[in-house]
Order: structure tokens, then sequence, then C-alpha cells
């Protein structure tokens, strides 16, 4: 990474924001119609069967082709780069989606057919937003804007669109119903498409040359597909840190989904608020999101990592789940939403920081590749088990349980004491930077511009 600025934290040199611009609008377009089809999709299938357990499994046979295909692209992504995987998928995501209207106007579309289809979105999604993942880092170099705010850029994208597309896909559900929710959701995937293939240079990725869409002439190129993914592996064995990152986020995404897929749209059926309930526990959620991840861009850089990870997940998480099982008027159940949003917004900005930092750039396709996939393997079963649950017990037990769990997962696992590097990584990277500004004749960075461990309390 680029040596920061002496003054203000800013990279030297003459910026050039459009492929950072281009990477964060297509995150945010491509997202946005993906968060319509999240409320399309289940209310779709809720409506037209009634069953929480046909809901759970439409959501597990889209995420698990997510997962397992997210996994195993890295090595590809790394190989081939990631702005041609990422314009061809968004191209065939959007025919993918496009498919389930046309077929339900021709009435053919049955239960089978949707599970097929959601399938091979899942499938096809998952590589394409490893690559928009893995463009952030170059994205920025080549922007010129230093990598937290590019990540704190990146995660305010992520909760726009969360913002944006429970909004539309709410009204547009309780309006017209879920099939014009996915029409949108085609349109968006086509749209990311073309600003990634039309907006950005020719590879703007880690550790390549613009216009150069294969791996580095290290001999690292040359490596077969099995032995590209076994280094990743033997990365992430040792790096604790990592570890401890991707273990307890992928508990919470199980959680996280369980309740999206699930535990919501049920109780905004059964309270008789409705689909419009959906959109605007979302959008409220994520208009606080967007502002807690805006507020990153500006200041994570100067704030002890630890402390604002681990307070981020305590408001996001088990209130969510506590306030739904409390059947409280309305107001307040915006209201805990709102707090929790603003929380969750500086939780990957930090994330995404820490990972990138730790990262070689010839292995970051592969790396972050696998860790969202053992981060997200959860996902698939969260509605799978949320459904049964319910199914069971009713959906007061289940959220009650839900919110024990988040709270112990989220608070039990800052005890261990690797959880301090993530300071520590920050203010070794300085001082490395510092030290190629003194090289090369540039001022260094100044210790107040950054929170350093031996002057910022940490709380947790």
């Amino acid at each position: 990474m680029s040596a920061l600025a002496a003054t203000d934290g800013r990279i030297p040199g003459k910026r050039n924001i459009r492929p950072l611009a281009a990477v964060l609008a297509a995150i945010t377009v491509s997202a946005t119609g993906t968060r319509v089809s999240a409320i399309a999709v289940p209310w779709f299938v809720l409506t037209t069967s009634g069953s929480a357990t046909r809901t759970g499994l439409t959501a597990f046979c889209e995420m698990l082709p997510y997962v397992l295909v997210k996994a195993l692209a890295g090595p590809l992504v790394d190989q081939i780069g990631p702005r041609m995987v990422s314009w061809r998928t968004d191209a065939v995501s959007a025919a993918a989606v496009g498919l389930i209207p046309l077929f339900y106007s021709l009435h053919v579309l049955s239960f089978p057919l949707l599970l097929v289809l959601v399938a091979l979105t899942g499938a096809v999604r998952g590589p394409g937003d490893l690559a928009k993942e893995v463009m952030i880092p170059e994205a920025a170099r080549l922007s010129r804007v230093p990598l937290e705010q590019a990540t704190g850029l990146g995660g305010a994208a992520e909760r726009l669109a969360s913002t944006l597309g429970p909004a539309a896909g709410g009204v547009l559900v309780a309006a017209l119903g879920p099939m014009p929710g996915l029409v949108v959701n085609a349109a968006s995937f086509a749209a990311g498409s073309a600003i990634i293939g039309l907006a950005l240079p020719r590879d703007p990725r880690h550790g390549a040359r613009s216009g150069d869409e294969s791996e580095p002439a290290d001999g690292s190129g040359q490596h077969g597909y099995w032995r590209r993914f076994g280094e990743a592996l033997t990365f992430l064995r040792g790096e604790p840190l990592l570890r401890g990152i991707i273990v307890m986020v992928g508990v919470t995404n199980l959680l996280d989904a369980g309740f999206a897929a699930v535990l919501l749209p049920v109780w905004a059926k059964t309270s008789g608020h409705g689909a419009s309930a959906l959109g605007l526990t979302g959008s409220v959620m994520g208009i606080a999101a967007v502002c807690g991840s805006v507020t990153a861009a500006a200041v994570a850089h100067r704030l002890p990592r630890r402390a604002v990870f681990f307070a981020g997940f305590l408001v996001a998480g088990a209130p969510r789940f506590l306030i739904l099982a409390a059947h409280p008027p309305m107001w307040a159940v915006l209201a805990v939403f709102a707090v929790g949003g603003l929380g969750s917004g500086f939780l990957n900005p930090i994330i995404g920081a820490v990972i990138y930092e730790r990262i070689s750039s010839r292995m970051r396709g592969r790396i972050i590749a696998l860790s969202d996939s053992i981060a997200w393997a959860g996902i698939p079963l969260g509605g799978l088990i949320a459904g049964a649950a319910v199914a069971a017990a009713g959906l007061t037990p289940v959220l009650l349980v839900g919110g024990a769990a988040y709270f112990l997962v989220t608070n039990l696992t800052g005890l261990r004491p690797q959880w301090r590097e993530m300071d520590r990584l920050r203010d070794r990277r300085r001082r490395r930077d510092n030290a190629s500004d003194a090289a090369q004749g540039r001022a260094p960075e100044p210790a107040a511009a950054v929170a350093s461990p031996a002057t910022t309390p940490r709380s947790l």
C-alpha cells in the first residue's frame, strides 16, 4: 500500500477517482437489485405456499451454490482477472433472474423450477461479488485513496444498497406483487455488468499491471489450480486473527440469514404489518448503516479497531431479535434497527482493512474467496434451521434463542488475545509506510494521524 500523506492521510499524487467510483457504483447497483430480490422471493414463496419451511428451502438453494462456487472461484479470479469475471457473471445473473418472472407470466414456474433458477443465480453471483470485492484495494490505489477510506466507502455502498433495495422491494411487492421486484433485480445486474465492462481500465486488480489480466509473471501463475487453492489454506492456518474473524462472522451470518430469510418475514406476516414492514425496517437500518459507514470512512483510521468492532456487534446483533420477540409498537422496532444499523456500518470497513493489509496482492482473490466462503458457510443453513425451528417451536422462542446466541458469540469471542492484533497491525503498517516514505524522500505520516495501541484506550 502506498504511504499516507503527512497531513490528512491522503495518498500523494494526482487523483483519478474513476476506478474506485466505478467499482462502488457497480456494487451499489447490483447489490440494490439483490436486496429487492431478497424481499420479493421469500414473500412470493411464503404467500403462495404458506410454508416457512419452503421459504427457508428457497434461501438454502440460492446460498449453498453461492458459498460453494465462491469458495472455489478464488484461484480463477486471480488467474483470469476480477474485471472480466465481474462483468460476465453479472450478465449471466441478469439472464437467470429474468427467467423467473418470464416463466411465471407463462404459467410454467413450478416450485422445483424456481429452486433451480435461484440456485443458478446464487452460483454465478458468488464469483461476481468476489471479483468486485477483490477490485477495491487496487481501485483505491489507482484513485489514490487510503485503504481504510476505500473500505469505508465500499461499506457505505453496500449499506446504501441495503437501504434502497428493501425500500424499493417493499413498495414493489406491496403494490404490484413480487415479480416486478425480480425484473428490477435483473436490470440491476445488467447495469452492474455494463459499469464494470465499460468504465474500468483493463484490470484494476491487485498486483497486476494495467492491461494485464493474468497472474504476475513470478511463476505463481504456473501453479495448478489446487496448488493455488492450497496456498490460501496454508496462509489462513498461520493467521489466528483472521481465523477468529472468520469463525465469529460465520456464526453471526448464520443467525442473520435465518433472521432475514424466515424470522423477519414471519414476524411481518403474523404481526399484521405486511410486506411494507420488511421494506421499512430494512430501509431504516440501511440508512443508519450508511451513516455509520460514511463516518467510518472519515474517522476509522483514528479509532481503536477492536473496541469499535465489538461495540458495533453489540448494538447490531442481539437487540434486533429481542425487540421482535417483545411485540412492541412499530416505532420501537424501528429505533432498535436504526441503532443497530449505525453500529453495523463500522463492521465491514474494519474487517476489510484488516484482511486487505494482511494478504499478498497476488493471492488476494483466493484467500478472500476462501475466507468469505467459510464465513458464509452457515448462511444456506440459516433459513432451513430457522424455518424448521419456527414450525416446531413458534416464532417468539426462536427469536429469544437467536438473540441470546448472538450476544454470547460476539462477546465471548473478544476475550481471546489475538484480537489485540487488530490495532497492532495498523501500527506496524504505518511504520512500514513511513519507512517507504523516507526511502522515497516523502514526509512521514505523523503519529497522531493513526490511532496507536500505545496511546489509545481500549475498553474491550
